[in-house]
């Protein structure tokens, strides 16, 4: 059952992700992902019934409430003396990130995973982010017509880069809205 759910799971993940700029790849998390998320998690640390609480509650947060979008945001960067480097570079990237309709933009809202702030003191940022994209009734009636161009922007002065969402990356992320 596991192979057959995980395929699955990837075709459909392939639809919800997008890459921005050379090393930025955002994941847009849903109930399915956030499921097989934790039943990964508990297949692998074999924490038992114990485990299941601290899962739901780390995960929980990230699957969409209705009206909004919600993204794994990763730098994924192999050289680890250019990551650092990259990474040194993008104090609160988390706080420059939208998606823009036609121009109007749909700010994002960094979750603070158990409080933690994504930018260390020296202001170095962490490779991985988890940000929340709330919208109004009027955006997600914007974001579902395919004439309203939809653009996912970060607009960082040292990481300055934005993508179109395809049509049918689109017509899957609708979906989270209801």
């Amino acid at each position: 059952m596991r192979a057959e759910r995980r395929g699955d799971l990837i075709a459909r993940k392939r639809q919800r992700r997008l890459a921005v700029g050379p090393d930025a790849t955002f994941y847009f998390e849903n109930w399915d992902t956030m499921w097989w998320q934790i039943q990964e998690m508990l297949r692998i640390e074999k924490g038992g019934e114990e485990q299941i609480a601290d899962e739901l509650a780390a995960y929980a947060p990230l699957v969409p409430n209705g009206h909004e979008l919600v993204a794994t945001l990763m730098f994924e960067i192999d050289d680890p003396v250019r990551r650092d480097r990259v990474l040194t570079g993008l104090g609160y990237v988390e706080d420059t990130i939208a998606i823009e309709l036609d121009g109007e933009r749909v700010a994002a809202i960094p979750e603070l995973q158990d409080g933690v702030e994504r930018t260390s003191p020296d202001g170095k940022t962490s490779s991985v982010h988890f940000l929340h994209f709330p919208f109004n009734d009027e955006q997600i009636a914007r974001f579902r017509d395919p004439a309203v161009r939809a653009v996912l922007a970060i607009g960082h002065d040292n990481y300055a880069h934005m993508a179109v969402l395809p049509a049918a990356m689109r017509e899957e992320l609708a979906a989270d809205f209801d």
